[in-house]
């Protein structure tokens, strides 16, 4: 038999009619012929919700003594052995007496589920773990059960129970949710309307974001890539410069005007290295954003444009905030820039805002790390330099006579020329042309392809050994330079993964998405076993690929310690 499967029904305060609910739910499945008992419900002395536990079949609670007093508490072991096919928990949050099996109710659910046994149980949105911090600043309570945030996102339903803070205050009043002598007490107190009101946006906030993660589940699963509009969500381009922070704030201002609205600030980094943004200048943008409420993203990517589309289809997102480019007017010879590229492809349905700032043609861009690698001009230039540089010359040097040392010099500055734009192979090339060059046109007997002087002969040899030695060390160097700013790009790249968990992002999965996301995989998955011949095992997975249980099976993968 499988998992069992967790219904959830969520409130903001007590008394809004979870537990009612819940019950309700389970006439509904009685009514149907499924098999569903009351594991643990707690009717608090009200009086409708009691009614409802009439006709439906309860587990007898178990009663455990604790400092005197005996206590009931739900009897795992008699659930497990009744074994239906739907048990009902309520306070999931609950603390189990001293005594028990498992310290949290939670646990407890936890063994229902891995028996096959469906769960439908209650919880307030107070007693998330997470939300502990922020509950005692609006409530002035601090809330000593709670649940791990993890187990509520795991459910495979969670189902807003929704009052207003209007209606909720009446029920207190009208003696439906406590006794009459504790009335007045909570309603000056707890359930003030300020109160009542925050802890609903809490709920409405957290049920929201759990309705966005199915939605990006589910288009992922059925490979959707068109954008869907349900909710605005802006991304913010941002390329290390000091106009990030006017973009930032200019996307802010765009995500207030649409109600839910969600700010993405992103920096996409090329993966050789070569951008050179101000680690301290991401910094403070991080921090901006995040006080911003939005949330900060590297991801990595040489071809910007699309990696930036990427990101933003992924992340359903609505709105992309970009500067006006810095180019100089002559510099557009070059290509349209990112931000022309980005509105030319992003769509109907994914709109494009490009702001100005102080920095607008000022220059093409941020400092480049230069020699760092032969980039794709380079080569192009060092090859054209090779192949057609020694014709040229011949040519010129046909109308003059310098003699055959001087020839030869020349011909070794076209081939140093071509090694130092564009390395090792171009040099050859060019070193290979010249010398048949100098051999046909100036070595005696010209016209020929023979060298009547040994002599000769020595020169062009040293003259192709000069070129290619010149050659492999501008190869080898650029090499070296380029593995350096690679491994100042991963530097950079960990550096930002360590800050997640400095942020407070703990969590396995939060880290797996993080590194999914940052280097635009379909999924990510840690592997890990106790010995070299010990079978592999998923300590945790993310993304919508196929599952992998072996490191061979993946399309990358990377040891680690």
């Amino acid at each position: 038999m499988g998992r069992g499967k967790l219904r959830i029904y969520l409130g903001a305060a007590p008394g809004v009619g979870k537990t009612y609910a819940m019950l309700s739910e389970a006439h509904r499945r009685v009514e149907r012929g499924t098999d569903c008992v009351v594991a643990f419900v707690e009717h608090h002395d009200r009086p409708r919700t009691e009614v409802l536990l009439h006709g439906l079949e309860q587990v007898t609670r178990k009663r455990l003594e604790y400092r005197g007093g005996v206590f009931p508490e739900m009897d795992l072991d008699a659930v497990l052995a009744r074994r239906p096919h739907v048990a009902l928990v309520d306070e999931l949050a609950h603390t189990n007496i001293p005594g028990s099996r498992n310290a949290k109710r939670w646990q407890d659910v936890e063994e229902l589920l891995a028996a096959g046994v469906d769960v439908i149980s209650t919880v307030n949105i107070q007693h998330l773990e997470s939300l502990g911090d922020v509950v005692e600043s609006i409530t002035g309570v601090r809330q000593q059960e709670t649940v791990p945030d993890e187990v509520v996102r795991r459910a495979d339903q969670v189902e807003l129970v929704d009052m207003s803070p209007e209606a909720l205050r009446r029920r207190m009043a009208h003696g439906n949710i406590y006794l009459p002598d504790k009335v007045d007490a909570a309603l000056s107190n707890y359930f003030r309307p300020g109160n009542l009101t925050a802890l609903r946006e809490l709920a409405l906030l957290w049920v929201a974001d759990r309705v966005d993660a199915y939605l990006t589940q589910y288009r992922s699963e059925h490979r959707v890539s068109a954008i869907w509009g349900s909710r605005e969500r802006i991304v913010v381009g941002l390329t290390g410069g000091p106009e990030g922070r006017t973009l930032i704030r200019r996307g802010a201002r765009l995500a207030e005007k649409g109600a839910g609205g969600e700010v993405l600030a992103v920096y996409i980094s090329r993966s050789d290295g070569l951008t050179s943004a101000s680690p301290k200048e991401l910094a403070v943008q991080r921090t901006l954003v995040e006080d911003l409420g939005g949330t900060f993203h590297h991801v990595v990517g040489d071809d910007i444009p699309a990696a930036l589309l990427d990101f933003a289809r992924g992340v359903n997102a609505t709105q992309i905030v970009l500067g006006s480019s810095r180019r100089k007017a002559w510099q557009y010879v070059f290509g349209p820039g990112v931000g022309a590229t980005v509105a030319r492809e992003s769509g109907p349905d994914l709109d494009v805002h490009i702001v100005t700032h102080e920095e607008v043609a000022k220059g093409r861009g941020l400092p480049v790390a230069r020699d760092t690698r032969l980039g794709r001009s380079r080569r192009v230039w060092g090859w054209l330099v090779g192949v057609a540089g020694p014709p040229a010359l011949a040519a010129l040097l046909s109308a003059v006579d310098l003699g055959l040392a001087n020839d030869m010099l020349l011909f070794l500055a076209l081939t140093v020329a071509a090694a130092l734009l564009g390395g090792l192979f171009p040099a050859l090339a060019s070193a290979a042309v010249g010398s048949l060059l100098l051999n046909y046109y100036y070595t005696p007997p010209v016209h020929r392809w023979t060298i009547a002087d040994p002599k000769n002969i020595v020169a062009i040899v040293i003259f192709v050994a000069v070129g290619a030695a010149v050659a492999s060390v501008v190869d080898l160097a650029a090499r070296r330079t380029h593995q350096a700013a690679r491994l100042r790009a991963e530097s950079e790249i960990l550096s930002f993964l360590a800050g997640s968990v400095l942020r407070g992002e703990t969590g396995l999965e939060d880290l797996l998405e993080r590194v999914r996301e940052t280097f635009g995989m379909e999924s990510a998955a840690l592997l890990e076993r106790a010995s070299d011949v010990a079978p592999w095992t998923c300590a945790g997975r993310v993304g919508q690929g196929r599952p992998v249980e072996r490191p061979d099976q993946a399309d990358v993968d990377v040891p680690g310690r």
